[in-house]
């Protein structure tokens, strides 16, 4: 029955189910060629994603490279400064900057002493007749024992116009003061009565009496126990145990252009005074110094002190002259010669004992620093080129994006765009 049923069928249903085949397969192949299309598009967008995100490696490789090749140089130009401040190579490479201080000698210590006896009515003045010409009385004498120096003569420069400069930034007040080591030297000075005067018959006041020198007006004592040392580092391997002060940087990490070094490393400190000066232990520098010159800058240039006034805390001295006392605080006018200034070691004699050792090592630096340069140079190319090739890509996504996406209805890419969307 079944099967007989089957054999006499009616011809038109199966011409019905042949018409409903033919129009099957076309479908079909459109929506193949649709899933091939999108496939396409989906396989040509993750090719230009990969491209943009092995650039986007690239760069940041580069960016990293030169990020690091920087902190090299840096670190081989402060190297570079530590040196030439221990050779005293700071000087201006045009020579004198002004006919003023084109001098034909250097400042000896016998002259500063000489100048400072010329204040005769000073304290100064008073213990530096004592000790050069009353060496017995003044050997003797309870007052000066505790007495280190004068100012002046506790440092000496390389340099004569730096001298004349680092002696008008501290004044002449400072440049006469008495250092003392402890607070006991410092009471010895001077005494008072019962009413709270200074009495004119003890301490310096006496002494100058008893020479023929009265002491008028007031004048500085510094006790080096009472003052607030430098803390932090010292500059390794350095016989003059220069401190180890962070150098000034511009925004883009690199030191300011015309940067010479810090004044209180430009102190030449006699080996005696470089250790256990104070009962706690420091030396000149990092208490005294330090304390007279804290961080001040030395430059070049007037005009490159004031282009590095963004990275200038603790005041600037340019060998030209240019003084800045604090943040906010110029020195203007003509320079003023305070009469008292710091000897100057100069010739070979004064030579530091590894100055030969240490030439060759800034010159080694400075090879070094050229070999920096040109690296940082060959970055910056590789990574220009890096960036330029990104835009380029970058620039070819966008617009396959935008031709892609009306490429077809969005019921025809439904499928492709959820694979084309980032995840």
């Amino acid at each position: 029955m079944n099967a007989k049923a089957l054999s006499v069928q009616d011809p038109s249903s199966l011409k019905h189910m042949d018409q409903n085949d033919s129009c099957s397969t076309p479908r079909k192949e459109m929506q193949n060629g649709a899933l091939t299309k999108v496939e396409s598009v989906y396989g040509y967008s993750k090719k230009l994603q990969d491209d943009l995100e092995m650039l986007g490696r690239k760069i940041k490789q580069h960016e990293e490279n030169i990020k690091f090749l920087k902190t090299q140089k840096n670190q081989v130009d402060d190297s570079i400064l530590d040196m030439q401040v221990s050779l005293g190579k700071y000087h201006s490479a045009s020579g004198p900057l002004n006919d003023n201080d084109s001098l034909s000698h250097s400042q000896s210590e016998e002259e500063v002493i000489e100048q400072i006896l010329r204040h005769d009515k000073s304290a100064a003045g008073i213990l530096c007749l004592l000790k050069t010409r009353h060496i017995i009385q003044a050997s003797n004498l309870t007052l000066t024992k505790d007495v280190l120096g004068i100012v002046a003569t506790l440092g000496k420069v390389h340099d004569e116009n730096l001298s004349r400069l680092m002696s008008e930034y501290i004044g002449l007040e400072n440049m006469l003061a008495i250092v003392c080591k402890t607070y006991e030297g410092v009471k010895c000075l001077e005494t008072y009565d019962t009413e709270g005067s200074v009495n004119k018959s003890a301490g310096i006041h006496g002494l100058g009496a008893s020479i023929g020198r009265h002491l008028d007006g007031r004048h500085i004592v510094i006790c080096l126990d009472y003052l607030r040392p430098y803390v932090g580092e010292f500059v390794a391997d350095d016989p003059q145990r220069r401190l180890e002060l962070f150098k000034p940087r511009l925004p883009n990490g690199e030191c300011p252009p015309g940067f010479l070094g810090f004044a209180v490393n430009m102190i030449n400190v006699d080996s005696t005074n470089l250790y256990c000066v104070t009962t706690s232990g420091f030396g000149l520098r990092e208490t005294l110094f330090y304390n007279l010159f804290s961080r001040l800058q030395v430059y070049r240039t007037r005009t490159e002190m004031l282009a590095a006034l963004p990275s200038i805390s603790d005041g600037a001295l340019s060998l030209d002259g240019g003084i800045i006392r604090t943040t906010g605080i110029f020195s203007l006018g003509s320079r003023e010669d305070v009469g008292v200034r710091f000897p100057v070691s100069s010739g070979m004699l004064n030579l530091p004992l590894n100055y030969f050792e240490t030439e060759n090592q800034i010159k080694e630096m400075n090879w070094r620093k050229q070999t920096l340069q040109e690296d940082m140079k060959r970055e910056q190319a590789l990574l220009s080129h890096a960036k330029f090739n990104f835009e380029i890509k970058k620039q070819e996504f966008v617009k396959f994006l935008a031709e892609s996406s009306s490429l077809a209805s969005p019921h025809q890419f439904q499928g492709g765009r959820e694979r084309l969307t980032p995840r």
